[in-house]
Parts: structure tokens; sequence; C-alpha cells
């Protein structure tokens, strides 16, 4: 637990969209181990292997402290449900239609998944008044942007995906609702976040399965894209300790704070700060395998960005945390799990 969470010393009541997703199941049991009550919300799509999905719920059930809805963001009365007695002090909505490729097949799913969903969650906080809103976005809506690191002061009005559009877009319609309800929010973006339990779609996982199998692994942009890899732990780590650094007007802002002149609102980056290689990144998967990677070099796919990296100034400043896990460390720990998973079941 933060510090700042810890000296409070009591229990909160939190709402969590997304609990069966990646990032969602590991924050859930972050708070959950912190003490805390947990009413989670997700839809259980067949986005990727809903039996993950099944597997990281069940982890969470195993505590008294958490509390499970199965139920879409469309569904209004289904959200009014899952909150109804949960009275929560915090309101994190994780669960959104995710993955840049996928969009340029799917773009409907999008709009209804990340648009309207995420408006009915903006409204429910408007009903329950939460101490603190916090909503995730991505690196994504940094775009094609060729200025590095990326500043969360720096202008992102150019997505290169629907994926990117539709969060820059949740960032705007929950300034928004802080402007207009007085709702406190943070908007984090985060940066390619990988780990245990980690989506199957994403390349760290992707990759991993492939070349432990032995079969070719497809590497776009011929291997010369760059990305900041956040190891989970650290990602859950900042998430956690900015529940409590609750924006208000007018509070002292330091350095390139995003804080909105006219709303409790600021967005965050939440990534490690050092960019890789993705061929450096797969050389340190090769070596915590002990195997060599078959690689299939293939050129852009429509929507990738080259780079991506993230300032960590302002959450350190926010926080005193800066993301440490390297990427050495952080894929020996997943090749680690990885292999325990398997041979367990």
């Amino acid at each position: 637990m933060s510090d700042s969470l810890r000296k409070m010393g009591r229990q909160m009541n939190i709402f969590m969209t997304g609990t069966a997703g990646f990032i969602g199941f590991h924050l859930a049991r972050r708070l959950i181990s912190d003490g805390h009550r947990v009413v989670g919300f997700d839809g259980m799509t067949p986005y990727y292997d809903v039996e993950l999905k099944r597997e990281r719920l069940a982890i969470l059930a195993a505590s008294d402290s958490y509390r499970h809805h199965t139920g879409m963001l469309e569904d209004t009365q289904a959200l009014a449900q899952a909150a109804e007695g949960c009275d929560p002090e915090i309101i994190v909505h994780l669960a959104a239609q995710a993955g840049v490729r996928y969009s340029l097949e799917h773009p409907d799913v999008y709009v209804s998944s990340n648009l309207v969903g995420t408006f009915n969650v903006l409204e429910l906080a408007r009903r329950v008044q939460p101490r603190h809103f916090m909503l995730a976005s991505s690196s994504a809506v940094y775009g094609g942007t060729q200025s590095v690191p990326f500043m969360e002061s720096q202008k992102a009005d150019h997505p290169i995906s629907l994926y990117a559009a539709t969060k820059k877009a949740n960032e705007a319609m929950s300034h928004t609702y802080a402007h207009l309800w007085g709702i406190p929010t943070t908007a984090f973006r985060f940066f390619t976040v990988y780990g245990p339990y980690g989506r199957p779609d994403m390349a760290p996982i992707k990759f991993l399965e492939l070349i432990e199998a032995g079969k070719p692994i497809d590497i776009y942009g011929n291997g010369a894209m760059r990305r900041d890899f956040t190891y989970v732990d650290d990602l859950v780590e900042a998430v956690v300790r900015l529940m409590d650094r609750v924006p208000q007007i007018g509070e002292p802002t330091k350095g390139e704070d995003t804080l909105s002149p006219v709303a409790p609102w600021r967005v965050v980056n939440i990534g490690n700060g050092k960019p890789v290689e993705l061929l450096d990144f797969i050389s340190a998967l090769e070596s915590a395998l002990g195997k060599t990677a078959n690689r299939n070099m293939l050129p852009m796919q429509k929507g990738d960005v080259v780079e991506t990296y993230a300032s960590n100034a302002l959450l350190t400043a926010l926080t005193g945390y800066t993301p440490r896990v390297g990427i050495v460390e952080g894929v020996r720990r997943l090749v680690d799990w990885h292999r325990r998973r398997n041979a367990e079941r």
C-alpha cells in the first residue's frame, strides 16, 4: 500500500470496470491485498481467450473482499445494479475494447465500447460523485509525434488509429464531466504493459509462446520499432499512489503538470521511461527462454507508430515513484511465471 493510503488506516470501497482484464486483475488483486473492498464489472468479451479471464477472476473471487458483476458497458441498468450498495469512494474505469490492429477490422466495436460505454460510466460517476474518478487512456493518443519523450503537456491531436481516437475522446469526455459536475478525475496513459496473465494478443506473450513452441514470430516494422515496455507491477504501484493524489482546482502545480485550469482533472503518463528496440526485447526473451526465435520480418502495419517513450517527470513529482523494473528482469519474471503456470496445468 502507498504511504498515503496506509496512513488513511481504513478500508475503501472501490468500483472498477475491466477486472477480468490484464491490468484490472492485477490492480484489483493489489487493492484487495491492501485491505480494500473491490466491486468488479467486466463484459467477458471473446476478443481473446475467455478462459484466461475466468482464471484471473477465480483468483480475485477467492477473497471475500471482491464481488463481481458480469455485464457490458453499454448496459446502463447492469452498471447501475453493479454499483448499487457499493458506495464507491473511487471509481477506476479500465474496461475498453483494446488493440490497434483490431480497430481496422471492427471499428463499430470501439465506438460502442469505448465511447458509448465510457459515457455510461461517466454518467454513473455523475450520480455517485466519487472522491476520485480514474480512467485508463493510452500512449496511442500521442499518434505520430516525433518529439520524445512524450510529455503530457504535448498536443495529442493527431491519432493514427480509431483506438487512439477513442482514447483521446475519453480524456476529453472525462474533462467535461470533471468541469460540469466537479468530479475529481485522473486519466493515465499506459505504455505497452506486460507481465504475468498478460493479454495473448500482445507481443510479449505472443512472442514468448511462439518462441517456446519453436514457431516463427512476425516482426513488424522490420524490427526497427521501439516500445516503452512497462512491467505491470510498476504500473499498479503508480496507479495506487495516484489514488490519493486527487486533483483540485487551484492546487500548486509541479513542472509540466497537466492540471486543468477549469476542472479538477489531469492526465499522467505511466511508462518505464526507457524505450527498448523490438529486436532487443526479442533477444531478452530468447535469453530467458534459452531458445532462438525464428524471425519473420515484415513492414509496418497501418495504425502502428515507430516509437513510444514516456516522460515520467510528472508521475514522479506527484507520487515520488518512478517505474523501476528493467526489461531483462521483467522478461525473466514473465518467463518464470509462464513456465510455472504451464507446469501446474
